[in-house]
């Protein structure tokens, strides 16, 4: 099980949002570029990034503390980002940049063609975020619920080619209140891709819930507000995940 620090980037700065709201940010470090190093230290074998700016603005807005991470990590670790991710060109600027995985999320619903192109033109590079509550597809940074169904959307992009899914279950995302595992489950066991699974890790209890599953296609854990907040060692989880991996 891979377990991926995440980095939200607003305004330049590294913070945590609760449930999404851009007004509710709790600012974690002013150094992008020393709080990727910070993960790297400790162990962590990927990054996740969200340009939160960006993911509300539809197009890139956190740009320079993107390079910043990526230059502090070199080339030790891959580096996936999501956030206001809309066009082949940033796609591609991002990938010039030293990005690995670009992760598209609303836009994905939105516009499928634009995913099934993008799978097109950088295969293995494109990542698909996808928001529930309750089984259903959230977009626009979470403000709207569609109808559509969490597991027949990830199929049709299955299809298209994505490299795999982050599934975040919006109703804990940021409030340490445990991770769906259930959910995330019943989503990996629907596809052959990778499922990543994000929102509401809170302590080693769910690292663990994780790792039970890890079988059924759940490959790696997102975890933000709990390895700032220090309700879980980032170093020793993935000592643990690796030890219960075998």
């Amino acid at each position: 099980m891979l377990l991926i620090p995440a980095i939200d980037l607003k305004d330049g700065h590294c913070v945590r949002l609760k449930q999404g709201e851009m007004d509710d940010a709790t600012v974690f470090s002013e150094d992008p570029g020393a709080t990727a190093r910070h993960w790297l230290d400790q162990g962590a074998r990927r990054l996740h990034l969200v340009d939160l700016n960006g993911a509300f603005a539809g197009k890139p807005v956190n740009e320079k503390a993107i390079k910043q991470i990526v230059q502090a990590v070199g080339d030790d670790i891959p580096v996936q980002l999501g956030g206001g991710i809309r066009d082949l060109e940033t796609i591609e600027r991002y990938l010039d940049d030293g990005i690995s995985y670009v992760i598209i999320g609303t836009a994905a619903v939105k516009n499928p063609g634009f995913l099934q192109d993008a799978c097109s033109a950088f295969p293995g590079h494109i990542i698909v975020g996808l928001d529930a509550k309750d089984g259903k597809v959230a977009v626009d940074g979470w403000s709207k619920l569609t109808g559509h169904d969490v597991v027949d959307l990830a199929l049709k992009f299955e299809d298209y080619g994505v490299e795999g899914v982050i599934y975040t279950d919006i109703g804990r995302d940021g409030m340490l209140s445990g991770v769906n595992v259930e959910a995330t489950v019943r989503l990996a066991q629907a596809l052959r891709i990778p499922v990543i699974a994000s929102g509401g890790i809170a302590s080693m209890t769910d690292i663990e819930a994780l790792c039970a599953v890890e079988h059924e296609g759940v490959t790696g854990a997102i975890t933000g507000r709990a390895i700032y907040e220090g309700t879980l060692d980032f170093r020793a989880a993935q000592a643990r995940a690796d030890e219960l991996a075998g």
